[in-house]
C-alpha cells in the first residue's frame, strides 16, 4: 500500500492519506455526530465532505460491478466519464439519489478522496498511477 496512514480517523487524530496518484496529501476524519453522519476531507486551507455512507455503498456498487471500475475524478460541475466511480457518487441512480458531496460548489472529487479512505479500510484494492486510476472492491 502506498499512502500514508496515520491516525485513528477521529478528528483530533485524522488519518494522514494521499491522493490515488499520490501527488497530494490530505486529512480524513469520520464525523458520526453529524446529521447525517459525514467523512470530513481537509486539503490545505479547503474542507469538503461527503455522507459517511457513501463509503459502503461505493462498496457496494463496485463488488456489484464485480471488476475494476476507473475512478474518474472531477471537481462539481466538470463532466465524469461514464461508468466511473465519480458519475456513480453524482448519479441519480445511487441510493442517495445524486450527490454524496455535501457542501455545494465542492461536492465532486469523491473518487479522489473517498477512496483512499476505503483502501485504507480494507474495502478496495486501488491502483496509484501518475492519472487513469481504477479501483475494485475486496
Amino acid at each position: 500500500m502506498a499512502m500514508v496512514t496515520f491516525g485513528s480517523g477521529e478528528k483530533d487524530d485524522p488519518w494522514l492519506l494521499k491522493t490515488p496518484s499520490l501527488g497530494s496529501e490530505f486529512q480524513a476524519w469520520k464525523d458520526m455526530a453529524a446529521n447525517p453522519a459525514r467523512l470530513v476531507v481537509q486539503v490545505g486551507s479547503t474542507q469538503l465532505s461527503y455522507q459517511w455512507r457513501g463509503v459502503a455503498d461505493c462498496h457496494a456498487m463496485l463488488k456489484a460491478a464485480g471488476d475494476w471500475v476507473d475512478l474518474g475524478n472531477a471537481d462539481e460541475g466538470k463532466p465524469t466519464p461514464d461508468a466511473s466511480i465519480e458519475a456513480w457518487a453524482r448519479s441519480e441512480g445511487n441510493p442517495v439519489g445524486g450527490y454524496y458531496g455535501l457542501r455545494k460548489g465542492y461536492r465532486g472529487r469523491f473518487a479522489n478522496y473517498v477512496t483512499p479512505v476505503m483502501e485504507l479500510l480494507g474495502l478496495i484494492e486501488l491502483e496509484h498511477k501518475p492519472k487513469g486510476n481504477r479501483a475494485r472492491a475486496l
